[in-house]
């Protein structure tokens, strides 16, 4: 049984699905160990940014960290949502949000890497229920007893998992992603693109100030040289790729290409050892879900040990029951992404004609836009609440 007052919780991992979580354990009274082979200024200088759904709107200003954000938050108040191959479209609006997310008046928000990892190393470095041990690299052989749990936020490369000897699935698609930050001329006002074409998706997501986080998903080579190409090369390969009326202006960092995965640990616990974010689940990040679908393995943790009986379960069945309520989401994630991309990555007429029906009926019935939305925004269990 789960005897210690307060509970003790070693987590491996200290990016932005670590470090929340070690926050939320914090507030509800756990004494936290949060480990990182990175350093301060490495976990905060990486070159990204996050769109953000409702669902982690609602985690943030639960652990008092949404208020906190402010100004780096960037609504989006439109997707764009385009079919280059069939020229169609389905434009997005608030109006289209389901239940309590129509009170906010946005579909989401994006977020850049620096400022969120800044507020969350500070809020944990003056917290006293948690110890910070980064430039060091977690041991995953934590000596049995020391801790009531063991959570692994280590990433899909998670040596934690594959000491505790918990399967993983995983398949690595032919598509990579390239990601860089652009300054665009005469941008739509707070609004975000997803554009499917042949090749992959392409999202144009806005960081304000006329600032663009570009997601460019293509054969994983083309990645590659598109990364390594000038400016100059790169801008020529960009023509007619961006929406319509944006004009590239700068470049604002280096483009870096990775591969793709769709990867799934059918069993997310072993006693108290859990695996929680990208060490248990990967996805195409079309539509923005990764970030979400980790920090929704967040929420039900929380949500699980901030009941009173919680006190009185062992390691085993909080891992149990953690894996138990998250699975269902996370399967049909990675089945949507999946669909997702192999139907807008075909040119089987077949599936250019369910396409080209499905765009047409969406634009058409605002109860379709709804229902994906809501699946976007919260899962697609949302459909079933």
């Amino acid at each position: 049984m789960v005897s210690a007052d307060p509970r003790r919780v070693s987590i491996a991992g200290a990016g932005p699905t670590g470090s929340l979580l070690a926050l939320g354990l914090a507030q509800l009274g756990f004494q936290v160990i949060l480990q990182d082979p990175l350093r301060v200024e490495d976990l905060i200088s990486r070159s990204r940014a996050y769109a953000l759904t409702h669902s982690s709107r609602r985690l943030l200003n639960e652990l008092g960290l949404w208020d906190a954000l402010g100004s780096d938050l960037i609504p989006f108040r439109s997707l764009d949502l385009q079919d280059r191959e069939l020229k169609a479209r389905v434009v997005f609006t608030p109006d289209d949000l389901a239940g309590g997310n129509r009170l906010v008046p946005a579909i989401g928000w994006i977020l850049d890497h620096r400022p969120l990892m800044e507020l969350l190393l500070d809020r944990l470095a003056s917290h006293p229920s948690v110890q910070l041990q980064l430039g060091a690299a977690p041991a995953p052989h934590t000596p049995q007893g020391r801790f009531d749990l063991a959570i692994a936020c280590d990433g899909p490369a998670s040596p934690h998992r594959g000491f505790w000897k918990l399967p993983f699935w995983s398949w690595t698609y032919q598509q990579g992603c390239l990601t860089f930050k652009v300054r665009l001329r005469n941008p739509q006002a707070q609004t975000a693109y997803e554009l499917f074409r042949c090749e992959g998706p392409f999202a144009v997501l806005p960081l304000g100030q006329n600032a663009f986080q570009i997601v460019w998903s293509a054969p994983l080579e083309c990645c590659r040289e598109r990364a390594a190409l000038s400016p100059d090369h790169l801008l020529k390969e960009l023509f007619g790729v961006l929406p319509e009326g944006l004009e590239l202006e700068a470049f604002l960092d280096q483009p870096r290409a990775f591969p793709l995965q769709l990867s799934l640990a059918p069993r997310l616990a072993r006693g108290g050892q859990l695996l929680v974010g990208e060490s248990g689940h990967r996805c195409h990040p079309v539509g923005g879900q990764g970030l979400n679908v980790c920090w929704r393995d967040v929420a039900e943790l929380l949500r699980l040990l901030k009941h009173p009986a919680s006190s009185r379960l062992s390691g085993s069945a909080i891992g149990r029951r953690y894996a138990r309520r998250r699975l269902p989401d996370l399967i049909l994630v990675g089945l949507a992404t999946d669909l997702l991309v192999r139907l807008f990555s075909n040119r089987n007429p077949l599936l250019l004609l369910l396409r080209r029906l499905g765009l047409f009926s969406m634009g058409r019935f605002g109860v379709l836009r709804q229902l994906s939305l809501a699946a976007m925004t919260d899962g697609p269990l949302a459909w079933c609440r």
